[in-house]
């Protein structure tokens, strides 16, 4: 199962500022970063009701000074929920109260909406009963409204772009391995471009690797990639630590050709890890459809059509060479250039 919350937590901790001059430009304006900001995990938890603490949403209290010299309590609501609620513009109302009513302080909600739902997009909770009226509207950003593009995404500074952009990839790959190893590839090599020090590439990666996750298998040539990374770049950001979010030393003995094999070496590998040594086939295969995803999603049936010319390559590097090749190329004839 995919985890959204924990690495949205992570990211907005790490790149607190990035976080707004990403999402809500007009309040970061606002903000007098020189006097710096606390969060205050401890008076958001204190203002949920035990029915609330276990909701998979990122909620996090943040105090800031407003240019003009006064506090201000900044409440940042991450909606990470697969499904739309009709209760979540009446929860945003009510912690935005209750903040008020402990702290009397100004208080600005915002939410991020991570959901699935096009149609979803609540911006106000409201009532009215005999001439009693109350409207509460706050700011949301909706993650789907990127999904158009990509390319902006990837090619922007902000560390929150590519989050953003795992993001959507977390949900349109679910149930495709082999897409999700090209592009949490893609986006590695993208965050070492960005020029980070060592200490922001860990933690970025962190949040990546959460949310890209792929079975372990699959982690292990995405691995091989990343080191390869790492070497071209002379930045062992990544590799000089132990491995984030996946167990190191795990090799999978899985046989070419045996299905039956190939499943129960992978349940012996997930319990106790296996021989080492005989991963080239396995590799090759996901590498293979990789280069056919890829393919396929940057030149359509074109792509399909000139996949029969590289299913004759058996060496992984030249494998891993073509795989890197076609995400930099335009047209399917550029693209044969790397096998041909």
């Amino acid at each position: 199962m995919d985890d959204y919350d924990s690495p949205w937590k992570e990211a907005i901790e790490d790149w607190f500022e990035p976080f707004l001059a990403f999402f809500f430009a007009a309040v970061h304006s606002e903000i007098d970063w020189a006097r710096g900001y606390e969060f205050l995990d401890t008076e958001m938890q204190q203002l949920a009701s035990d029915s609330e603490q276990g909701r998979r949403t990122v909620d996090k209290l943040v105090k800031v000074h407003w240019r003009t010299g006064e506090e201000l309590w900044i409440l940042i609501h991450i909606e990470v929920q697969s499904q739309a609620e009709t209760a979540f513009p009446e929860r945003m109302y009510s912690y935005h109260y209750r903040i008020w009513d402990k702290f009397h302080r100004p208080v600005v909600s915002l939410a991020v909406l991570a959901d699935e739902v096009e149609s979803w997009r609540p911006k106000e909770y409201h009532y009215e009963r005999c001439g009693c009226e109350l409207i509460f509207r706050f700011p949301t950003v909706k993650l789907l409204d990127f999904a158009d593009r990509e390319t902006w995404l990837e090619e922007h500074e902000n560390p929150f772009a590519l989050i953003a952009l795992a993001h959507l990839k977390t949900m349109q790959t679910r149930n495709n391995d082999a897409v999700r190893m090209v592009w949490k590839i893609r986006l590695v090599k993208r965050m070492y471009d960005l020029g980070f020090s060592a200490e922001k590439v860990r933690q970025l990666f962190k949040v990546l690797d959460w949310l890209l996750r792929l079975p372990k298998e699959i982690e292990k040539i995405v691995w091989k990639e990343i080191e390869k990374i790492e070497r071209e770049n002379a930045m062992p950001y990544v590799t000089s630590v132990e491995r984030i979010g996946i167990e190191r030393g795990l090799e999978m003995g899985l046989a070419r050709g045996h299905e039956d094999g190939m499943k129960k070496g992978i349940e012996k590998g997930i319990e106790k890890g296996i021989e080492r040594g005989r991963v080239e086939g396995r590799q090759e295969g996901i590498l293979l459809a990789g280069i056919k995803a890829l393919l396929e999603a940057k030149f359509g049936a074109d792509g399909l059509r000139a996949f029969p010319e590289i299913e004759t390559v058996e060496s992984i590097e030249k494998l891993r060479s073509i795989l890197d090749g076609i995400q930099k190329t335009q047209s399917v004839e550029e693209a044969r250039k790397l096998w041909s």
